[in-house]
């Protein structure tokens, strides 16, 4: 059974909240590489690296530059910060 005080979900426990800031901070970092990882296969593709032909339309709007640029701004809110704050 763990101590009260050093549950993660307990507002007034540090080791948690610096957990949790480390494991979301982590989290938005990974998205932004998984975001640049998607905008540099779009253009690669556009670049007809994997072979002739260009990505058709609808992946361009929904799959490519769209969809990397969400995921590097997300992971950036995520990665971005500063330190631990009660209750979230």
């Amino acid at each position: 059974m763990t101590h009260p005080t050093r549950h993660p979900l307990n507002p007034h426990d540090p080791h948690g909240q610096w957990r949790r800031h480390r494991l979301l901070v982590r989290l938005g970092q990974t998205l932004m590489i998984l975001g640049g990882i998607v905008v540099l296969v779009h253009w690669l593709a556009h670049l007809e690296v994997f072979g002739p032909g260009q990505p058709p339309g609808w992946l361009d709007l929904a799959a490519g530059y769209p969809t990397g640029a969400v995921l590097l701004i997300g992971g950036a809110i995520f990665a971005g910060r500063r330190r631990p704050t009660a209750g979230t």
